[in-house]
């Protein structure tokens, strides 16, 4: 395989982590009646477009088909992808639900 292919491939599948990543941001936030796209304003201010957010939005379904997906799940992708800010935005939110289950 020549270099230029295995960079291709590891492109590729970095593009569909990456996507993978912001589904389980997106789903996890819609199982907790979260909007995915005004935390990540918060997070990211200066990024109002998100075109990977709109499309992972399209691919979530409602809380109730779907699984338990976990804080510690979530933060750990954030940070895998250095979204440091997005996951910080996160736990702050994932604190105030805990808070108000209290």
């Amino acid at each position: 395989m020549e270099h230029r292919d295995k960079e291709n491939k590891v492109v590729k599948r970095y593009q569909q982590d990456e996507q993978m990543m912001i589904l389980i941001y997106a789903q996890w936030c819609v199982n907790h009646n979260l909007s995915p796209t005004a935390l990540y304003r918060q997070a990211y201010p200066d990024q109002w477009e998100n075109e990977a957010l709109a499309d992972a939005l399209s691919l979530t379904v409602p809380k109730e088909d779907e699984q338990e997906i976990s804080t510690d799940t979530v933060l750990q992708v954030l940070q895998l992808f250095g979204n440091d800010d997005l996951g910080f935005i996160v736990q702050q939110e994932a604190n105030k639900l805990k808070n108000d289950r209290s």
